[in-house]
């Protein structure tokens, strides 16, 4: 009977916890375009590579090792390279001379983290950068939440991206 009873006590102070919590809504992007240009004055893109982000969520066990559990890695420069792609740009390995006019240089950072909704969010930010001029197109920052740090990114980099692309 006293094992039920804190079974119950516990399960109670879990919903009225939750209820409780405070629902913070993600932030909406931010894009701001640095000088009068348009990424749709170019046709190339150099992305600086960026390292695989993993994170892992669920439950971890005992001795023996791991159990109902998972790990994602994503990479930010390949997420990012796909949104352009699909949108008409062209990856280059190196920025040539002859097309540094039509070449964007695109750099990647996690510029935060926040509580939010009984986790946390890691905000992005992703500089476009002219390559002849060296002078910054546009910065987008946006932050995502999802299961593991991994999502947190993906989500991020793809709200950060989204109002660039969006048509009118």
């Amino acid at each position: 009977m006293g094992k039920v009873f804190k079974i119950l006590s516990f399960f109670i102070c879990v919903i009225l916890l939750s209820g409780c919590a405070s629902k913070r809504p993600m932030r909406p992007p931010m894009i701001n375009y640095t000088q009068s240009d348009s990424i749709k004055n170019y046709t190339y893109f150099y992305i600086i590579p960026t390292a695989a982000v993993t994170g892992s969520s669920g439950v971890y066990g005992n001795q023996y090792g791991v159990y109902g559990g998972y790990t994602k890695t994503t990479n930010p420069a390949d997420i990012i390279s796909g949104t352009l792609f699909k949108n008409g740009f062209i990856r280059v390995d190196a920025v040539s001379p002859e097309n540094a006019d039509k070449t964007m240089i695109i750099s990647y950072g996690e510029t935060g983290r926040r509580n939010v909704n009984l986790g946390y969010s890691i905000e992005v930010t992703i500089q476009f950068v002219n390559a002849k001029t060296q002078l910054p197109i546009v910065i987008c920052t946006a932050e995502g939440q999802g299961s593991t740090e991994a999502d947190d990114v993906r989500i991020a980099i793809n709200r950060a991206l989204e109002p660039l692309f969006k048509t009118e």
